[in-house]
């Protein structure tokens, strides 16, 4: 009985999280909506992204205030390079908001028809983030953004990792996306419990077990090497995060 009602405690505070997050992201969105139409509105991408990383650190460390999640970091003490290409596994729907709380003057790749989104698009446009799937255009921008000193985080599975495995396909394109730019590539290995929103289970419906767990580490970091080909680095990276899940990409 004791057990029905902690988890019925936690199951109701994983909903107003949820609910937080919706609510913060639609009145911000309509608030950023009407500075689109700045002439000069790419002088806010610096402010929009502290703003995005202040909220997601609140939502951050709600989440373990409230305890439906537990958070773990390992190796995040070291200090920040700017002009890095972060690249991580993406086991679950949160892990990119919670990086990008911990990571400082960070950009992503969103796909499209987020980007087209009023509840998501008009704060991704004026943060700077880039939309796109793939192609050489998305690539140049990218870089462009990483090469004037931002960072990047990137998922080169494309999507979440479908539930029941570890690894899906890597893309290149960080590979790509790192040798124009001349950044270094620093790789973010993530574990999650297994149905905390993975691929194809939608955010309403609750884990089996909470509270959740997500563990986050800073692993290896390669270089810009100009004598370094994209596909030499591509296959160790992949190499080492299957090394560490253990288990091969498919």
């Amino acid at each position: 009985m004791k057990a029905r009602l902690v988890y019925g405690g936690l199951a109701a505070t994983y909903f107003l999280s949820w609910a937080l997050f919706a609510g913060v992201g639609v009145v911000l969105n309509l608030l950023c909506l009407p500075l689109l139409l700045l002439p000069r509105r790419e002088m806010l991408g610096g402010t929009v992204r502290r703003m995005i990383r202040g909220l997601f650190w609140f939502w951050l460390h709600w989440f373990q205030l409230a305890r439906c999640v537990r958070i773990t970091w390992r190796g995040f003490d070291r200090s920040y390079v700017e002009r890095t290409i972060y690249v991580a596994n993406h086991p679950t729907l949160v892990d990119a908001t919670f990086l990008l709380a911990r990571l400082p003057d960070t950009i992503c790749i969103i796909k499209p028809a987020l980007m087209r989104s009023p509840a998501i698009g008009p704060v991704a446009l004026l943060a700077e983030y880039a939309a796109g799937e793939t192609g050489i255009d998305l690539i140049r921008n990218v870089a462009g953004k990483v090469a004037a000193g931002r960072s990047l985080l990137l998922f080169p599975e494309g999507t979440r990792t479908e539930r029941g495995t570890t690894l899906g396909m890597l893309k290149p394109g960080y590979a790509l996306i790192a040798e124009r730019a001349r950044a270094a590539v620093q790789l973010i290995v993530i574990r999650a419990s297994a149905d905390l929103v993975p691929r194809g289970r939608p955010w309403w419906r609750l884990p089996s077990i909470l509270p959740g767990r997500v563990e986050f580490t800073l692993d290896r970091r390669w270089e810009y090497d100009p004598a370094r080909r994209t596909r030499d680095l591509t296959a160790e990276v992949e190499r080492r995060l299957s090394e560490i899940l253990g288990v091969s990409s498919q």
